[in-house]
């Protein structure tokens, strides 16, 4: 169940295929974590799929439902983005993008036939991946002297935090993920750790 210190995911890419009247619709879903990445994405499927007439895509990223894409790629408009978009959010994911990629089999579907063909394509290839549920977390950089890496390991297990980056020398430079429900405590515990250097940041 979806709360306000979690959300839904997919942490895998998967794939699925959808055919009506000879039109062949491949679907690709794929976590991903900026749009950057998610370009990326794309060119590969262009590259691996250039004779394909369409590659539709709908993507949502962040957790304030804000940043969100949809593309058509010359269907008829609202025939493809939306209809994919539909089932991502229909399953309240997020940081998720499924491409469709669709070679035409000769017959013209019309807009209800290919809202449900990209509606359906998108949907298979989410129910052959697992929805995954995430903490969410506020990112932090930590500085300390050596010596006080015991006592700050064993704050960042204890509030099972996800340590992004680690520099160990005689001076320590850690960055780390802090679960939203256990921010305030585990900050708390780190601020009594005498001599080490706290300061909020960008994933």
């Amino acid at each position: 169940m979806k709360d306000a210190f979690s959300y839904f995911t997919i942490d895998q890419e998967s794939v699925a295929e959808f055919t009506d009247r000879g039109s062949k619709f491949i679907a690709y879903a794929c976590p991903i974590t900026s749009i950057e990445e998610f370009k990326g994405f794309l060119l590969k499927l262009k590259k691996e799929h250039p004779k394909a007439v369409h590659h539709c895509f709908a993507y949502r990223l962040g957790l304030d439902g804000n940043l969100f894409r949809v593309s058509d790629d010359g269907e008829p408009s609202g025939s493809a983005g939306r209809p994919i978009l539909g089932q991502i959010d229909s399953r309240e994911l997020t940081d998720t993008a499924i491409i469709v990629v669709r070679y035409f089999g000769g017959t013209l579907l019309g807009v209800p036939g290919l809202i449900n063909a990209y509606k359906t394509a998108a949907a298979l290839a989410l129910q052959v991946v697992p929805t995954v549920q995430k903490q969410i977390e506020d990112v932090y950089e930590l500085e300390f002297d050596y010596t006080l890496i015991n006592d700050v390991m064993t704050i960042v297990k204890r509030y099972p935090c996800t340590i992004y980056k680690q520099d160990m020398q005689l001076f320590c430079h850690f960055k780390i993920g802090i679960p939203r429900q256990h921010l305030d405590t585990c900050l708390q515990q780190l601020k009594h750790v005498h001599g080490v250097e706290i300061k909020p940041t960008l994933k």
